[in-house]
């Protein structure tokens, strides 16, 4: 019996190693995240952005490792376009075309569901499970389950307290990015019918401004050359 009691004892240990060698720490989730990202060479999806009480949608394109376009919708006209080398923002309110020539010492930050932006995030921020490593529901009441990861700011020098990034299991693509600035206010990123490799060309990336347009130069930063 002492014999029986001793094999089980032993096999219930083997099935525990075995169990902790698969638990995959939230670091170890969002390397595997960032190396799906780091295989993409284009994706375009819809998304929407919810900054306190503004609501905006659109379709979001980008080209790794930096070409960046948001066709909006809602507000319908606005776009947004990066591409490598100057930001575009086109505010059909305004009838005004805001540009800024981009430097190395002026670059914006990678866009955070991207590969760079993931190299950024885990550089400056800790990550770890929101309670629990196994699927959540995006919502309270949604039937559609993620991952949750959150990230806390190493430094205080980050304009986001703390990041939440909600991940499809099945294709380890961020679902949704949430994110609590300084000043407490939450920003939502959400992204839907993301397609990926779909061969996007440069030219998407090159904006025709509106004929009837302002031009407004270097608006964030000045040329000093």
């Amino acid at each position: 019996m002492t014999l029986f009691v001793s094999i089980f004892l032993l096999i219930m240990s083997a099935f525990s190693v075995s169990a902790q060698e698969k638990i995959v720490t939230a670091e170890e989730y969002l390397a595997t995240v960032a190396e799906k990202y780091g295989g993409i060479r284009d994706y375009e999806a819809g998304i929407t952005i919810v900054s306190g009480g503004t609501t905006m949608t659109g379709t979001i394109s980008h080209i790794a490792p930096s070409f960046l376009r948001l066709d909006f919708t809602r507000p319908a006209e606005q776009v947004i376009v990066f591409n490598g080398e100057q930001l575009t923002i086109y505010l059909p309110e305004y009838r005004a075309v805001l540009n800024q020539a981009v430097t190395a010492t002026n670059r914006p930050a990678a866009s955070m569901a991207s590969a760079q932006g993931l190299i950024l995030l885990r550089r400056n921020y800790v990550p770890s499970y929101v309670d629990t490593p196994k699927l959540q529901p995006l919502d309270k009441d949604s039937s559609e389950s993620v991952i949750k990861v959150r990230l806390t700011r190493r430094s205080p020098a980050e304009n986001f307290r703390e990041i939440i990034l909600c991940i499809n299991p099945d294709r380890l693509l961020i679902r949704r990015i949430e994110g609590r600035t300084n000043n407490n206010t939450l920003v939502r990123f959400d992204f839907s019918n993301v397609r990926i490799n779909q061969g996007i060309p440069e030219q998407r990336f090159i904006y025709d401004s509106p004929a009837s347009a302002n031009m407004y130069n270097n608006f964030l930063f000045r040329d000093n050359n």
